[in-house]
């Protein structure tokens, strides 16, 4: 309602005698009273972190190993036939190999002050768990990034940096002359999928047989939503009804990019224990209160020993996707 222009109130018609005034004090604190604050936050959101999801994890080194060693051994050897007196017996035996990994530690650490706690009890939010969950994250976000890259500096191995995992050159047969999925037809798409999973099956002669396919999201979606020419069928449906030894295709955001020359990277491997685990000889953990005046500090600590491949004839890849 608009307000008249009256000198005095009493002077006013009746219907605008209820009209009140207030200061900027006043009105602040009456838009205060009338502000509903809600229950939930709404947090910043951050992309979700996969490689617990998609690495089999291993606890089995002890939280103050230094270093992860297996051992990989290898039958050698050939039989032939021979007669009854031969002294020219062929031989056969076992050779051994030792692989070794690093093993560092993963810090951060969190405080709240004398002042925040009180604070945060008189409103009823949880102040130091978010700040415990912030910690927790930069564990997790670091973990997740060696875990895929591995860290050069520190000696940890990471999945997509392996030496020995092979490469699948994908045909440029797509529109311009291209490799990407993108370019392709459905049927394209499905042949160059196929032929990572080939790949690992030929080149280990059939010991090794991959289950598992990682895209980047925009792959991910172009598969979803494509049919194949003649059947009404996605390329997504049908490779996963047409190979029986694809257990999962997933979207992964560390394969945005991650190719040569920054293109896009599409990995399929085997996902077992048996071919390849992510080290975590400790988990994340809070250590004691740290008492500083009137701050608290919490510092946290992890141990962890990157992705060990045991079998890189397991894993193929392409780039340019």
């Amino acid at each position: 309602m608009k307000k008249p222009n009256f000198q005095k109130l009493d002077e006013a018609p009746r219907e605008y005698q209820n009209f009140a005034n207030f200061d900027e004090g006043e009105s602040i604190f009456f838009a205060r009273e009338l502000e509903h604050i809600k229950a939930k936050t709404y947090d910043i959101k951050f992309p979700e972190l996969k490689a617990r999801l998609l690495f089999p994890l291993d606890f089995e080194a002890n939280a103050g190993a230094e270093t992860i060693t297996y051992e990989q051994y290898d039958q050698v050897g050939v039989a032939k036939i021979v007669s009854n007196y031969a002294d020219d017996l062929p031989r056969a035996d076992v050779k051994g190999k030792e692989f070794t990994s690093r093993v560092r530690t993963i810090a951060s650490s969190y405080g709240y002050n004398y002042d925040e706690i009180q604070a945060a009890k008189m409103a009823g939010k949880p102040l130091p768990q978010r700040k415990a969950n912030a910690a927790r994250r930069a564990h997790m976000v670091l973990e997740n990034r060696i875990a895929f890259f591995g860290d050069v500096e520190h000696n940890i191995q990471g999945f997509l940096d392996n030496p020995n995992i092979q490469e699948v050159t994908l045909a440029a047969d797509g529109a311009g002359s291209s490799k990407t999925l993108a370019s392709k037809t459905g049927d394209q798409m499905v042949r160059d999928i196929a032929s990572l999973f080939t790949a690992i099956h030929d080149v280990s002669k059939g010991a090794e047989v991959g289950d598992t396919l990682m895209l980047p999201i925009n792959q991910f979606n172009l598969i979803s939503n494509t049919r194949i020419a003649d059947i009404n069928m996605t390329v997504l449906k049908f490779v996963m009804e047409n190979n029986p030894h694809i257990k999962e295709i997933v979207w992964v955001t560390e394969m945005k990019g991650s190719g040569a020359g920054a293109t896009d990277k599409m990995v399929a491997y085997k996902r077992s224990s048996d071919a390849l685990t992510m080290e975590i000889p400790s988990e994340f953990k809070q250590l004691p209160v740290q008492e500083n005046n009137l701050e608290y500090k919490v510092p946290t600590h992890q141990r962890f020993g990157g992705v060990l491949v045991y079998y890189p004839l397991s894993v193929a890849y392409a780039d340019g996707i």
